[in-house]
């Protein structure tokens, strides 16, 4: 059976450095932070603050959950990658996602939102490319690029991984293509279950055997008070996506007791995830605390 693995996110509004710090010594395998170049309330740029995390830790690896990949130029998503893979001494794993909920910020960059995932795919390959050849030279539909070389390369060999988040059959298809893990999220373990068995199956229809990693990102919420933490996650949530998330709680977000919590992760982790990256959903004062009794009670037991 592979290790399992868990990842906690940085959370916003707080010191990246000094919560980075302490993720990896409760013993967290990733540090993670999304992004959105505009969205419902203030948003960050993971590159950015991964970079903070990257210079306060030595051990615990960094994930962009997401990157929205078709917000950025090939090129310049390419210097980025390879820049903090060189910072952290190859630490750095590119999350790719399309977004779509916003789509100020497409228009911001001049990039139609109908054309994001054909733009993501395309990307992908120049990433790939750019990270690993010299003298690139490319002629696609969206973009030409060439002859350019990246320099320095990163460190990781032969590049960083990337991680496809989605919940669609094209995202699953991007994995099986371009990704070296399955991270999708709003799922429950049914769902997700057989979104692991399409991610091999499709890989299977390309002549290929899926090797990359099973993960899942989970939004948390760990009170002693069950009421009080379904009640914090929903609305959390529902403030972020501007969406209703009450009938949805129990079935997609994980919120409970310490014991609830690590019970319904358990269910991820045998539909076939060997690694959970934690979105905790809390008020400031309790993001911290709500770590290190996720770190203690519930990833602690999983782990044994």
């Amino acid at each position: 059976m592979a290790t399992l693995k868990f990842g906690v996110s940085l959370p916003k509004g707080q010191e990246d450095a000094a919560f980075a710090t302490e993720a990896e010594e409760l013993g967290f395998d990733y540090v993670s932070c999304g992004e959105h170049l505009a969205f419902h309330g203030p948003t960050t740029n993971a590159f950015v603050n991964l970079a903070a995390a990257a210079g306060a830790t030595k051990r615990i690896e960094l994930l962009s959950a997401v990157t929205l990949v078709p917000l950025y130029p090939p090129a310049l998503l390419a210097k980025l990658v390879a820049a903090l893979d060189y910072l952290s001494k190859g630490r750095f794993n590119l999350g790719v996602g399309v977004g779509g909920e916003f789509p100020a910020e497409f228009a911001a960059v001049g990039v139609p939102l109908q054309e994001r995932g054909a733009r993501t795919d395309e990307s992908l390959e120049v990433v790939d490319r750019l990270l690993t050849e010299d003298e690139v030279r490319f002629e696609g539909h969206f973009y030409r690029i060439g002859p350019l070389t990246i320099k320095p390369k990163p460190v990781r060999s032969p590049r960083p991984p990337m991680w496809i988040a989605g919940r669609t059959e094209a995202a699953m298809r991007r994995a099986t293509r371009y990704g070296d893990a399955w991270f999708p999220y709003l799922y429950d373990p049914r769902l997700y279950a057989a979104s692991v068995d399409s991610v091999r199956r499709f890989a299977a229809e390309e002549g290929k055997e899926w090797r990359g990693t099973n993960a899942y990102f989970a939004f948390v919420t760990a009170y002693p008070d069950a009421r009080r933490a379904r009640e914090t996650i929903t609305e959390g949530i529902g403030r972020t996506y501007r969406q209703d998330f009450t009938s949805m709680s129990d079935k997609y977000l994980i919120a409970g007791s310490p014991d609830t919590c690590r019970r319904r992760i358990a269910e991820y982790i045998e539909a076939g995830a060997t690694t959970i990256v934690v979105r905790l959903v809390a008020p400031a004062a309790d993001f911290t605390p709500m770590m290190r009794t996720v770190a203690a009670e519930v990833v602690g037991p999983l782990r044994e």
